[in-house]
């Protein structure tokens, strides 16, 4: 389901320029594989990430000029920094034309353990950035009437796993809800809202589980492997196209089988 080079890149501002993408977690694992298929695509990235070295890597690797990217450390659990982002976003090119809302923590834990500090603080990396992203990037997108949102679920949050903690799961199914309000508000204006909802891929953070966690959780996938970054990457880019006009309010599934509907 790749998307066109060209429907991807084209400008919805008449100037003939790149259109730009923000990815939030792009430092690493799926943010990383997303920033890289929609600079390939010809787009200009922006590249959030807390650990700005890590955004700075990736941007350096895909423009060693860095004038098609730029790496900006930012956590999102911060509003005002977030802001702040965008407005450097914006005043290097122009506002976002595509927002993809990947960044987020896990911490595996039963239920029963989880202190509400914890709890707070993983549903402001997992949900609370979700909209607060939106609403920044797009305001703009509803005025210029052309706007991609592509957030970052989970099958996690259609099922109530419990393998990167109860916390995350609530999150992400909260991010289906918000990818739902979104959609409806935003629909009249040419601007689409999607998810993709991923299960285990094969990213530093699902490594971090450890190696008999992780071929303990291949085994259970009729397809009998994990994801690999860039599939999940090839589904986001064709959402951010511009064939993707029709397409708004959906969750997508990317999980080898794991949850057929």
């Amino acid at each position: 389901m790749a998307a066109n080079g060209a429907s991807a890149a084209t400008a919805a501002h008449g100037s003939g320029s790149p259109r730009v993408a923000l990815v939030t977690g792009a430092g690493r694992g799926l943010g990383e594989a997303i920033a890289t298929r929609l600079h390939q695509l010809g787009l200009r990235v922006a590249l959030l990430d807390r650990d700005g070295d890590a955004a700075a890597e990736v941007a350096r690797r895909l423009d060693p000029d860095m004038g098609t990217t730029l790496a900006l450390p930012v956590d999102v659990d911060d509003a005002a920094a977030v802001e702040a982002a965008v407005g450097k976003v914006t005043g290097a090119w122009h506002a976002p034309d595509v927002l993809v809302n990947n960044a987020a923590r896990t911490v595996p834990a039963s239920v029963w353990d989880i202190g509400l500090d914890e709890w707070d603080a993983v549903m402001a990396t997992n949900l609370r950035s979700v909209l607060v992203m939106t609403r920044l990037c797009a305001s703009p997108m509803r005025e210029r009437g052309w706007g991609r949102v592509i957030n970052l679920a989970s099958l996690a949050g259609q099922q109530g796993g419990t393998l990167a903690g109860a916390h995350y799961s609530a999150a992400k199914a909260g991010v289906l809800v918000l990818t739902k309000v979104f959609a409806r508000e935003l629909a009249p204006y040419g601007v689409t809202v999607n998810a993709v909802a991923p299960a285990s891929v094969q990213t530093p953070a699902v490594e971090e589980l450890g190696a008999t966690t992780v071929s303990e959780a291949a085994k259970s996938i009729p397809v009998g492997r994990l994801g690999r970054p860039t599939e999940v990457a090839a589904l986001v880019a064709y959402l951010a196209s511009e064939d993707a006009g029709y397409v708004t309010g959906a969750t997508f599934d990317i999980n080898g089988g794991t949850h057929m509907r």
